[in-house]
């Protein structure tokens, strides 16, 4: 479809929306959808004006510049104004086309996050645990709420498996490029010989999943109750209290143990249980739509290595868009995360555009 056709779709659209519910019409259900769906469009909408004022006024200019009765110093200024005019629209047309690209449903969704060490041993939980501070932090920066979920430590600082629930505006739309292998180099402070090591871990990032989103049915279910365990397998509760849930039809397991109530655990672990099913189900579609993603940043697969950490050069690349900078700190910090992702978000915005040309 071209350009205009889509114009012409999106203002009919609005006006029919906003008619609609301007009358009031839609049982409560029905009008809360047209009322989402007229929200969404209204920033479409209103780039779609202001480009159909900047086309009305180029063309008003040319008017200007061919009036046969006109000065020159009005040609001039009609000129001046056109050439100006021309240098404006292919931006906002550019604005209008990512505007107009499908939206991810999840985009807008709280995410579930997850962060396990890889190869490497204890320096790969040691970055584990950096990797997850540093997504803590970030989340802080953005004014997100971050809420630990379960934390597996290894005993000198570092993490074999830590979960977190991440809630904010768009977190799912910032994060979800971050999914996939993280590779550091570096001298481990367990290193006496000052060798560079290579190690890694693996993020997970999960939308986090209405009970609407995914139908689990209870027959589906093994719920298994024990008492949780700490580092070494000493007993942390005298009470059975954690939970174990296995998604028979998937084989999909989740554990948690980090409350003392039985109730609060399983309640956290069907949070989890529901984001990986989600995502799953994600999963099977974007594969069915293979050809499409073709040209996408990266294909969120866990195994596939996305970014290094290089601490001796204080750089850290992104080997999906060839990104680097030499900014390793800030980007621990959290503070430099946003350059990250929004080369990569640009990147994928510009994959999909070529993919709909």
């Amino acid at each position: 479809m071209s350009l205009e056709a889509n114009l012409e779709r999106v203002r009919a659209r609005h006006r029919e929306l906003e008619a609609i519910l301007a009358s009031g019409g839609g049982d409560g259900a029905e009008f809360a959808r047209l009322s989402k769906e007229y929200s969404e469009l209204s920033p479409i909408a209103e780039k779609v004006v202001e480009l159909d004022g900047l086309h009305r006024e180029l063309t008003e200019a040319e008017e200007m510049m061919t009036d046969a009765d006109g000065d020159d110093e009005m040609r001039s200024m009609a000129e001046e104004e056109a050439a100006q005019l021309r240098r404006q629209v292919p931006d906002l047309e550019q604005e209008v086309r990512i505007l107009l690209l499908p939206r991810d449903e999840a985009d807008e969704k709280n995410a579930i996050l997850e962060v396990r060490a890889g190869t490497g041993g204890d320096e790969a939980a040691l970055f584990a645990a950096e990797l997850f501070h540093m997504y803590q932090r970030y989340a802080g920066q953005r004014g997100w709420r971050f809420e630990i979920m379960e934390i597996s430590e290894t005993g000198i600082g570092g993490y074999k498996e830590a979960i977190a629930s991440i809630t904010g505006k768009s977190v799912f739309a910032r994060l979800k490029f971050e999914s996939g292998v993280h590779r550091v180099q570096r001298v481990p402070v367990t290193e006496s010989g000052g060798r560079i090591h290579t190690s890694a871990a693996t993020v997970a990032v999960l939308p986090e999943a209405e009970e609407v989103d995914v139908d689990i049915d209870e027959k589906d279910l093994r719920v298994d109750i024990f008492r949780a365990s700490g580092p070494g397998g000493q007993s942390v509760n005298t009470t059975d209290s954690a939970v174990r849930i296995t998604h028979l039809p998937t084989g999909v397991v989740v554990s948690q143990q980090d409350e003392k109530s039985q109730h609060k655990n399983k309640a956290k672990a069907m949070r989890i249980l529901r984001a990986r099913l989600y995502d799953l189900e994600r999963e099977k579609l974007a594969a069915e739509r293979a050809a499409e993603r073709k040209g996408q940043v990266g294909s969120g697969d866990r195994s596939e290595r996305i970014r290094t950490y290089n601490f001796p050069q204080g750089r850290v690349t992104d080997h999906r868009i060839n990104l680097t900078l030499y900014k390793i700190e800030k980007v621990m910090a959290g503070e430099a995360i946003d350059e990250v992702v929004d080369a990569l978000t640009a990147e994928d915005q510009a994959a999909r555009l070529a993919a709909v040309a």
